[in-house]
């Protein structure tokens, strides 16, 4: 801003400032200020040349930089301010980054500042460099940084020379003011810069893949979410959206990297497409984080997210929940409480409240984490049950199939039956010799056979001799046609196949093609399966004996409904058949051991002992407290058996079903409606108070 001398000052005229409705006005009962006089008559003190600021919206960064520009050669423009305000701690640094807006919407109020454009006037009034006045600052009260309403009269022009603030009698509430401070902290003015928080946002990413298998570092888990608050925190909405994408893609391609066995370009669209999904959803998490309090809203985002993640698009993706990474983890057993939504609620409050420590290092932040992470590793505590009066001996057959690297090649039908009844022949004749005990149920994987046994007579016929030479049930995964089916199927000794369960929640661009016309055209892939499978619509209990087998196949284990649909139907017992060959072609693990951590949290939630039987593995018999029993690598042929308790008690997650996510659900939504009506009316007030301080510059008065 060009600077007048005050020569130039005095020629044009007096400055005069007019305030809207309802603000106070520094001037006299003339009409003209009191920096009209300190123009005509020469020097005054600053207090005298400055204009009550409007109803003390205004900050104390706004004053500075008024003040700044138009306080001509104020040397000590800092030290002014300081003995005018008197308690700014910082000086010209704390008035620069200020306590700002706490939303951070906007850095400044330009409407509290009288500011002249194009060097018309300033609010210096014409003086120079004052000398032998003390300048005062009317800007309004100080109180820890931020401007509060009213007009506040420094002491400092009528008190004299080297008065303490003793003196001034304030030190009671300048100490309450610290100790607040202290305690909750001053909320930040300003985040990260874009480029740092897009960085932050790719580090918090990253190490929320890192907390599930793979490699399984379970406490990342807060540890993302709370990245992400840092990153998102003071952001625009289109910034947010940026942060969000760039999270997501950290999470999902490293997470999903076993899709690529398929084929790259179907590893690239579903991560591509659940990050765009995340980065539309974490706006809505930078909203809330507008709200007082936020960490808890934010653990709602998590759980509200997930719970849409599971159900949308083409029935849902349920990889990547925060309460899926914690199978050995000591706050697994919350799950048992109210299922995996109040497990992830409890991961994301601690994440909340860890970032809240970041920003601002304060007593109540870090009290606030400590309480937080304390219930959630609480969870341990939790009772669980691990035995019970009733058991039976269980067996988990792992047939392999040829270790191809073309799907065609891969799905060699016969072999892989014939693979599956071999093994099982292999456990018939330990039984026969003692070295095992006989099993009361055989579990094959899903794809046994994936040639329907009532269409080709030598399927049949395999799977009736294992039958035959076990001389018990065997749970088999087949295929059936008219219409094809994705079903465990119980064959009986004596009685051949009897009763199905089909799979509900098929695999999109899997077992059900959307857009099949278009994506022919694109990739060959749609070949391997030319017909939609049907769905089945209903749970089905298999009755061996004592056991009430309630089975799910692969997919399914990470929807919470159909696993608690099967319990609620009657089972002591839960089986998970999958084909993980697919996924395992290159050598990654990453699906099989996420899809066992599935059955593991599945086990604690529903207090049932779980039989994961794959093709390639991993399988694995599951104890109701999550612990492995016994398991089996992966491409390699296996039998594993072992007792387990047949429990029939209802844990509280059960009894509560989906309440949990609901409840949490439906508040978060509230919570975003609370924080977007915010957002838009402090917009809007922010938009009127531009208008709020008005300038004339008139001739002077004769």
């Amino acid at each position: 801003m060009r600077r007048e001398s005050q020569e130039q000052r005095l020629a044009r005229g007096p400055v005069r400032l007019r305030h809207a409705p309802g603000g106070g006005t520094g001037g006299s009962a003339d009409g003209t200020t009191a920096a009209d006089g300190a123009a005509i008559g020469g020097p005054d003190t600053l207090a005298s040349g400055a204009d009550t600021l409007d109803g003390g919206a205004s900050t104390l960064d706004d004053s500075a930089d008024a003040l700044k520009s138009g306080a001509g050669t104020l040397d000590d423009s800092a030290d002014a301010l300081k003995s005018g305000a008197g308690t700014l701690d910082g000086g010209a640094d704390t008035l620069e980054s200020g306590t700002g807006t706490p939303d951070g919407d906007a850095d400044t109020l330009e409407s509290g500042a009288s500011t002249l454009d194009g060097g018309t006037g300033t609010l210096d009034g014409g003086t120079g460099t004052p000398e032998g006045g003390t300048g005062s600052v009317n800007a309004g009260t100080a109180h820890g940084g931020t401007a509060h309403g009213g007009t506040a009269h420094s002491a400092a022009a009528h008190r004299p020379s080297g008065a303490t603030e003793e003196s001034r009698g304030v030190d009671e509430p300048h100490a309450a003011a610290r100790a607040r401070n202290w305690i909750i902290g001053p909320r930040p003015s300003r985040g990260l810069r874009l480029r740092w928080a897009l960085l932050t946002g790719l580090v918090g990413g990253a190490a929320l893949t890192a907390a599930f298998p793979p490699y399984g570092i379970w406490p990342l888990s807060a540890v993302g979410p709370a990245l992400l608050v840092v990153a998102l925190r003071q952001q625009s909405l289109r910034g947010s959206f940026g942060v969000g994408l760039v999270f997501g893609l950290a999470f999902f391609v490293p997470l999903l990297s076993w899709v690529v066995n398929v084929a790259w370009y179907a590893w690239a669209a579903l991560a591509i497409s659940e990050a765009l999904i995340f980065a539309v959803l974490a706006v809505g998490q930078r909203l809330l984080l507008r709200l007082p309090a936020w960490p808890v809203a934010v653990a709602g985002w998590w759980v509200a997210i997930e719970a849409f993640r599971d159900r949308w698009p083409w029935g849902g993706f349920p990889w990547g929940r925060l309460a899926m990474s914690q199978a050995q983890a000591p706050t697994v057993r919350w799950v048992s409480v109210g299922g995996p939504s109040l497990l992830t609620f409890l991961i994301a409050l601690a994440g909340a409240c860890l970032a809240w420590l970041i920003v601002e290092r304060r007593v109540l932040p870090a009290v606030c984490l400590a309480c937080a992470a304390g219930l959630a590793l609480v969870g341990a505590a939790l009772p669980v049950t691990t035995s019970g009066r009733v058991s039976a001996s269980v067996a988990a057959v792992q047939g392999d199939v040829p270790h191809a690297r073309n799907l065609p090649a891969l799905f060699n039908d016969t072999q892989i039956t014939q693979n599956h009844a071999t093994a099982t022949e292999r456990l018939a004749a330990q039984v026969r010799t003692g070295t095992r005990p006989a099993p009361d149920l055989v579990i094959w994987p899903e794809n046994s056979t994936d040639l329907d046994p009532f269409e080709y007579p030598a399927i049949y016929q395999e799977i009736m001799t294992a039958v035959r030479a076990i001389g018990r049930p065997i749970l088999v995964g087949e295929f059936l046609h008219h219409p094809v089916r994705n079903v465990g199927q119980l064959w009986v000794p004596g009685r051949g196949p009897t009763t199905v369960y089909t799979k509900r929640q098929l695999v999109p661009f899997g077992e059900v093609i959307p857009f099949r016309g278009l994506i022919s055209h694109i990739t060959s892939l749609t070949s391997l399966q030319p017909v939609n499978l049907t769905p089945g619509h209903q749970a089905a209990v298999f009755r061996v004996g004592r056991i009430r087998l309630g089975d799910v196949i692969c997919y399914e284990v990470g929807f919470d409904g159909l696993v608690r649909s099967e319990v609620a139907a009657g089972a002591n017992l839960l089986s998970v058949q999958t084909n993980d060959a697919t996924f395992e072609v290159d050598g990654q693990t990453g699906e099989s051991l996420q899809q066992l951590a599935m059955a593991r949290i599945r086990a604690v939630e529903f207090d049932r002992s779980v039989v994961v039987a794959s093709t390639t593995g991993v399988s694995a018999i599951v104890a109701p407290d999550g612990s492995l029993i016994v398991h089996s690598g992966t491409w390699q042929q296996a039998v594993l058996q072992a007792r387990v308790p047949l429990l029939t008690g209802r844990t509280l997650a059960e009894r509560l079903g989906g309440w949990p996510e609901y409840v949490i659900t439906a508040l978060t939504i509230l919570a975003l409606i609370i924080a977007a009506a915010g957002a838009i009316a402090g917009r809007r007030a922010d938009q009127r108070s531009t208008g709020t301080a008005k300038i004339d510059v008139r001739s002077p008065t004769p």
